[in-house]
């Protein structure tokens, strides 16, 4: 599994003092020599060459990584891993093992799977078993039966009321008081019959009901039986599962999946992906490791964003737990955030009044708090007006983002403010240069977000759960010598990383924002910046209209 590097290759290259921090990082000389070898490597296997590039693979791509290590006897190389299976295989020649292989045959978990589908077969079986299907039949004709009749019975109820009523009228204005007293006496009777009857009209369907519903129950119990044992025996067969995954750091000291994830399970997949596989390869082989870097390879994913060959960070919610029980005891890069000096951010003040003020926030700073970041906007704002009433902050910018913000003076402005972004009538711009060259002048995206739960903070394209976004864009300029693209969005709604995700993902416009560092590349910033607010002042009533520039 070891891939030496030739002396050559690397006898220029620093090595790196402190190993990557996995979550956060550009990748090493060493880690790109690396990737350019298992880039290649990849390129040349005719066996693939369908699986990434054929016709069929609309969709299909594999994140793969490479950790720079040292064996015993101090040469320099390389281990390679992709992440889950590749081409339904945990085994591929060059490619280091899976820390555990649920796949190998006769093994518990193959033994599980052939229970639990065959609890899958019996509930099928009972599903589409013939007296199954005519009792459920017979269920819904019953119940559309007595909703139809005991509407009309409620109509005819409704008619016979009115009918009373006018003999009522018509009794009170030409009948003497004695045909009046018996005809009132008889129109009573007749209400309580009408009443009567439509009850035991009722109780007949009722009765009708349950009596199809204990029917159709002896087949419903008998699978959800099925269905209890067999969600016991998936949860148990998980358990099991989780705790052959068994992880080591430099210490040789393993934990299993169910000692690392104690507060919330494991998510589907955990302990599958490139970074963990190399890890464990290069402890239990007497590795030593110092660069790390995984890359996707083929056809972007539909929802989330993939570009072939871009570096990425280890996931969140399956990689962090795991790395950071396998990287204990080895010094690593810092986390950039953690050590990040906001001192040289300026926040501008572009227009003040007695009731709100407009501001421009820098690139690279919060807008409100962080977990371990307090400095922001919000922060600098209560320290400037230490009298204002109610929230500061009306809106929000990403990190990343550099622009126009709305700062509240009291609880009402802020109100109101809020109220226009709600109903859409702030009307809002930002202009942006994008990695690429766009053939197109200007168009719609209308792609529904929701959050990556498995890798926060990144956003889904989801048609399912996602909630609606709608930006419409327009080309500024091209400059093709930098191959960059000058455009302008107008949000029509403000979901988080709308822009971002618009511009990179391929139903979008197939092109990142320049400097992203979760969709695209990163750069020494994200070249995306809010420059105009258009909206009818909350007093005067007036439009009013802020512009500030970008810087780039």
């Amino acid at each position: 599994m070891f891939i030496p590097f030739a002396s050559s290759e690397v006898a220029h290259i620093q090595r790196p003092k402190r190993f990557t921090y996995p979550f956060n990082y550009e990748p090493h000389p060493l880690s790109l020599l690396a990737a350019d070898h298992l880039k290649a490597y990849l390129t040349q296997q005719p066996k693939w060459a369908n699986y990434f590039n054929g016709d069929d693979a609309v969709g299909r791509g594999k994140m793969f990584g490479v950790l720079v290590v040292k064996n015993r006897v101090n040469e320099l190389g390389y281990l390679a891993a992709f992440s889950g299976k590749l081409d339904d295989s945990n085994h591929h020649q060059g490619f280091v093992p899976p820390v555990f292989d649920m796949l190998t045959d006769g093994s518990f978990f193959n033994q599980g799977m052939q229970a639990l589908n065959a609890i899958n077969q019996k509930v099928r079986d009972l599903q589409q078993h013939p007296d199954y299907l005519s009792l459920q039949n017979n269920w819904v004709a019953i119940n559309n039966n007595a909703a139809t009749d005991l509407e009309l019975a409620r109509q005819k109820r409704a008619a016979a009321k009115q009918d009373r009523k006018k003999r009522r009228e018509q009794a009170r204005l030409k009948l003497p008081d004695a045909e009046r007293h018996r005809l009132e006496k008889q129109l009573t009777y007749e209400s309580q019959q009408s009443k009567q009857a439509y009850k035991e009209r009722v109780v007949h369907w009722q009765k009708e009901i349950e009596k199809a519903k204990s029917a159709l129950n002896t087949f419903e119990t008998r699978i959800e039986t099925l269905r209890e044992q067999r969600k016991r025996h998936s949860a148990q067969l998980q358990t099991q599962l989780f705790e052959q995954y068994q992880f080591l750091n430099p210490a040789g000291i393993r934990k299993s999946l169910n000692d690392i994830f104690v507060d919330v399970p494991p998510t589907s997949g955990a302990g599958e992906c490139a970074a963990p596989k190399l890890l464990q390869y290069a402890f239990a082989n007497g590795f030593t490791p110092l660069a790390l870097a995984e890359f996707w390879w083929g056809a972007s994913p539909k929802s989330a964003i993939r570009k072939h060959g871009q570096f990425y960070p280890a996931c969140t919610s399956k990689c962090k737990p795991i790395l950071g029980h396998m990287l204990d005891g080895i010094r690593t890069d810092p986390n950039p955030f953690s050590e990040m000096d906001f001192r040289d951010k300026k926040v501008e003040i572009i227009y003040e009044d007695a009731h709100f003020v407009v501001i421009h926030k820098p690139e690279n700073f919060l807008s409100v708090p962080g977990k371990s970041i307090k400095d922001c906007v919000a922060r600098r704002m209560q320290i400037r007006y230490p009298n204002a009433s109610g929230p500061l902050v009306v809106h929000r910018l990403d990190m990343a983002t550099s622009g126009l913000m709305l700062i509240a003076k009291s609880k009402d402005i802020h109100q109101q403010l809020q109220y226009l972004f709600m109903k859409r009538k702030i009307s809002k711009r930002y202009v942006a240069l994008l990695d690429g060259i766009l053939t197109k002048e200007e168009g719609v995206i209308d792609l529904p977000l929701r959050v990556d739960l498995e890798d926060r903070p990144r956003q889904l394209v989801c048609y399912e759960h996602g909630k609606a976004a709608r930006t419409h864009w327009k080309v500024v300029a091209r400059d093709h010598l930098t191959q960059r693209t000058r455009i302008h969005f107008h949000p029509v709604t403000g979901r988080t990383h709308q822009l971002r995700v618009h511009a990179a993902h391929e139903s979008g416009l197939s092109l990142p924002i320049f400097g992203d560092d979760l969709y695209g590349t990163k750069r020494d910033r994200l070249y995306l910046h809010a420059e105009r607010l258009e909206l009818e002042h909350p007093v005067s009533r007036a439009m009013v209209v802020f512009e500030r520039k970008a810087d780039f």
